[in-house]
């Protein structure tokens, strides 16, 4: 890489430090920190939302599906685009009147403290794999452009992340993310398509040097479809990172329509980079890794100056995300385990000094776990087979069937997760069963307890329908 490129990476760099101590300046109070104030307009709200779930995975992954198997790669995001769109149309009203911060505070509300600190440890897992994954991103792009060892690379772009999410929070991953939107959106949509297809020889080109089967949007496999679709889709609709994005919208329609536009926008992303990752199987057939498909079109293709620009791009979409979840694993630990269970009477300025701590914890944690694992698409993986599969239907049941015991909601997130996790290790991260079996074994165990295993103490069997006409009638 020319000294253009890498000052161009340098200056953005500096920039979004300098943007994150302007967003540190704004976290004063917990909610600040943790939800930007509740304050967010249509496009700070739609920008975020569309940065934190095109992360790193997104790009780094989709490139590499598209390098692959071609259009059908889109999958993958599209998946993603779908759960943001569902999570509009069914439960962002429910939510945004929660006024909780997290997912596990509602399942109190809703059942038991048992219930919030099973499915905060679920959650916390599911959001720090999520974080691992954009590591794993940063620090391949960076081995690729920098020639740096993927250790190196790690530690440098990680580090930066945790500097300006660990000082502001939600303010400074807002205002990072509103820059990193907008030079991703220029990298990806105005420089690195039309580039790339010119390479290849444009469309005609394509369709000369790939296989038909690179056209097919179903070559992929309908299992494949299928399990991005329970894995994703699912995910989404109850990942603690986007309800957290939730929560800051400033009313109920910047929440829904920001959530149908940035759907909008993953669906025009998934074509996009899936059709750059098929350029570069055109102009780079012999790429050793795929995962680094994107990479190395960008170098290959690019002009000094616009390279960076477009790296610089990836690093927005990768950074946004790590950010995001960042934040959230932080929340889901001080506020669902710390703060509910060992010191509940912490004033403000306590609350920020652990809140600071757990995030720089949690960072670190996932700079290891990055290092450990290496392979973006199977941290991706674990991720959403843990959240969708042990959390999706006691959400579900939680919102629409008053009948569901705290009991049974309990036993349905710890006897599917243990499912889920035995599952990956026995069938691979590749697999679809873990997942089929964790929704099969969560939905019967919600079934069975709230029928036949009734709460047999009459206090908490009253204090189970109080709970439920007052949160059935948000």
């Amino acid at each position: 890489m020319n000294i253009i490129d890498m000052s161009v990476i340098i200056l953005y760099l500096a920039i979004i430090a300098f943007v994150g101590l302007l967003g540190a300046r704004r976290a004063k109070t917990s909610e600040d920190y943790i939800v930007a104030g509740r304050n967010l307009s249509f496009p700070m709200y739609f920008g975020c939302m569309a940065a934190l779930t095109l992360g790193g995975a997104a790009t780094i992954g989709t490139a590499k599906l598209g390098y692959q198997s071609g259009l059908s790669g889109m999958w993958f995001v599209t998946s993603q685009g779908i759960g943001l769109v569902l999570l509009s149309l069914f439960l962002a009203k429910k939510i945004f009147n929660l006024r909780v911060l997290t997912i596990s505070e509602m399942l109190e509300n809703r059942f038991s403290v048992e219930a919030r600190l099973i499915s905060s440890l679920v959650s916390i897992t599911y959001t720090a794999m999520l974080t691992v994954t954009q590591i794993i991103g940063i620090g391949s792009v960076l081995k690729v452009w920098l020639g740096w060892n993927f250790t190196l690379s790690i530690i440098v772009a990680g580090g930066i992340v945790l500097f300006y999410t660990v000082l502001g929070g939600m303010w400074s991953v807002t205002m990072t993310d509103i820059v990193q939107f907008i030079v991703m959106s220029i990298g990806i949509f105005a420089v690195m398509l039309p580039m790339s297809l010119s390479k290849a020889g444009g469309w005609e080109g394509l369709h000369e040097k790939l296989p038909s089967t690179y056209f097919d949007l179903s070559v992929m496999g309908g299992a494949d479809i299928f399990k991005s679709l329970l894995l994703y889709a699912l995910g989404i609709v109850v990942g603690q990172d986007v309800w957290q994005r939730v929560f800051t919208a400033r009313s109920l329609k910047t929440s829904r329509y920001g959530l149908i536009a940035a759907g909008g926008y993953s669906l025009m992303y998934a074509i996009t980079v899936a059709i750059i990752g098929m350029c570069a199987f055109a102009v780079l057939p012999t790429i050793t890794d795929p995962q680094n498909a994107f990479a190395s079109m960008a170098i290959t293709t690019l002009p000094p100056g616009v390279l960076g620009i477009v790296l610089a791009g990836v690093l927005s979409a990768l950074m946004s995300t790590a950010s995001g979840t960042l934040i959230a694993s932080s929340t889901l630990i001080v506020n669902d385990i710390i703060t509910r269970f060992w010191k509940r009477d912490m004033n403000e300025k306590r609350f920020l000094i652990i809140s600071r701590l757990t995030t720089l914890s949690v960072g670190v944690f996932s700079m290891v776990c990055a290092l450990w694992i290496q392979d973006i698409l199977v941290a991706l993986d674990i991720a959403f087979a843990v959240l969708s599969g042990a959390l999706f239907f006691p959400i579900i049941f939680g919102f629409f069937w008053k009948r569901v015991t705290a009991r049974a909601v309990f036993y349905s997130i710890l006897i599917s997760s243990v499912v889920i996790l035995i599952s990956l290790m026995m069938k691979g991260t590749t697999s679809i069963v873990p997942i089929l079996y964790g929704l099969v074994t969560s939905c019967v165990t919600i079934v069975l307890f709230s029928y036949i295993l009734r709460d047999s103490v009459k206090a908490t069997v009253n204090n189970e329908e109080e709970h439920n006409q007052k949160f059935h009638t948000l």
